[in-house]
């Protein structure tokens, strides 16, 4: 690979990092081993050709063109999470990803994509992920994190919402989360 094609690569990476949170090969390594899959099963059920995948991974490519494949996305990430925390099964995870494989999508904030606990309600983690997807729709990390400067004298509370979840990992805006429930 020579330097023109490895600074491509690196802006690739760096606005997969703005846009999903981290680069899409770490991403997509992620569910591949958490939901037990191989590269060819992540793609079908994402709806993505194998080649774009690999692009994808690799940071040929940046983005994700198609708005139902980023929920399908988020939505194998909440299965992933329910898998490692014991609340669903192996078995389980498969119809379900056979479930997500046939969604069509929706809007970011709809109703009908959104992962339930147990209780019925929104999981926290989906929810921040919705919140981040609202937010990193209609800007990009820096400039968000540039609104939050901007914000910090006057409104110092929207500045570290922003901050949080506008521009930091989903882990992290959980952690802010529950940390503000108590």
């Amino acid at each position: 690979m020579d330097a023109a094609q490895q600074e491509a690569t690196a802006r690739a990476r760096e606005l997969q990092r703005n846009w999903y949170g981290e680069p899409l090969g770490a991403l997509f390594r992620k569910l591949i081993e958490d939901l037990g899959l191989n590269q060819a099963r992540l793609a079908g059920v994402l709806g993505l050709s194998a080649p774009m995948l690999s692009q994808l991974m690799s940071g040929q490519r940046a983005k994700i063109g198609n708005p139902a494949v980023v929920q399908r996305v988020q939505l194998l990430q909440d299965l992933a999470g329910q898998v490692a925390d014991g609340s669903v099964s192996a078995a389980e995870a498969t119809e379900r990803m056979e479930e997500i494989k046939k969604s069509q999508g929706g809007s970011v904030l709809s109703n009908t994509t959104t992962t339930t606990s147990s209780s019925g309600a929104p999981t926290v983690k989906r929810v921040v992920r919705e919140i981040q997807s609202l937010l990193r729709s209609v800007a990009a990390a820096g400039d968000i994190i540039d609104a939050a400067d901007t914000l910090a004298p006057s409104h110092p509370e929207l500045a570290e919402f922003l901050r949080v979840y506008g521009a930091g990992r989903t882990s992290d805006a959980v952690t802010h989360y529950q940390a503000h429930q108590n």
